[in-house]
């Protein structure tokens, strides 16, 4: 009989997520904010608690899909807490895009309540977690990893151990920081493309599998060339991610030019209103001019 996992956070990623698991014959105990996100999931199955404090004591793993640290750092570290409702020996997985300095605060709060954490943030938007090929970066214990990895199977195909507690956090602002000057060349290649008289589309089909192929061009690309603005992963949420990196590499006095001006130009975007927009929305910058 396979484990009774806690879910907690149900957003556009977390929904898929969750019924991958469902899907793989594991017992769900989930909790959102707002109810409604958890119809389709217990439509399959899943039970319903109404706070955090009632999941976890059903739960024998806990995973957490949220939004900002603020949020993380109140799930796990409140007074009616993760931490502080879990049975010992529960494994907690937080899979949000967090700081490293919270993730090893996390662990080492976990470890005096004999609870074993590992921060493992993903990558592959509502894409990679539809079709269960997210990549995941974890830290922490290598033991409790091994424990975990018949979970992150489920969830995902590119499952890489980073080391200590906080070391998935570090690697997901690598990944974040790759992604942002990437996404500027993009919009610029499509708006090159445009300008120029070619059609986009079939530029894409040249340039895709070549040395500029990208995930972003791939898949982010012809929902651009789609006027498909819909969230995979929000603007607003790869600010944070990238404020995030942008204080991680301060902190480290390491330049990061890039990192900086992708900042800029999604801050701007969201100004505009399209905050709640896919990070693809990015092109409208140029389009607009």
């Amino acid at each position: 009989m396979k484990q009774h996992i806690g879910f907690i956070g149900l957003g556009v990623m977390g929904q898929s997520m969750a019924k991958n698991l469902i899907n793989s014959g594991y017992s769900l105990h989930i909790y959102t904010r707002t109810k409604e996100k958890a119809a389709n999931l217990m439509q399959l199955g899943a039970v319903w608690h109404d706070s955090v404090e009632d999941v976890v004591k059903h739960s024998e793993i806990i995973i957490t899909m949220i939004g900002y640290p603020k949020d993380v750092e109140e799930v796990y570290l409140g007074e009616k807490g993760i931490i502080n409702s879990a049975h010992p020996d529960t494994v907690l997985i937080d899979m949000t895009t967090s700081q490293p300095a919270l993730a090893k605060k996390i662990y080492d709060d976990a470890k005096q309540k004999k609870l074993y954490a590992l921060d493992a943030p993903v990558s592959g938007g509502d894409i990679g977690a539809r079709e269960a090929r997210l990549a995941i970066m974890v830290g922490g214990d290598i033991e409790v990893y091994q424990k975990s990895l018949p979970i992150f199977e489920v969830l995902g195909e590119n499952i890489v151990y980073q080391g200590e507690a906080g070391s998935g956090q570090h690697t997901k602002m690598c990944n974040q920081i790759a992604i942002a000057s990437g996404m500027i060349g993009v919009c610029e290649a499509i708006s090159y493309a445009e300008k120029s008289g070619l059609d986009p589309a079939n530029v894409l089909k040249s340039i895709s599998s070549g040395a500029a192929g990208s995930w972003s061009l791939s898949n982010l690309a012809p929902r651009m060339l789609k006027e498909d603005f819909e969230p995979g992963f929000f603007v607003k949420h790869f600010l944070k991610d990238m404020g995030i990196a942008l204080d991680e590499a301060n902190d480290m006095e390491m330049m990061t030019p890039g990192l900086k001006l992708a900042y800029e130009l999604y801050n701007q975007l969201a100004q505009y209103g399209e905050e709640n927009s896919g990070t693809q929305a990015l092109i409208k910058l140029w389009r607009d001019k």
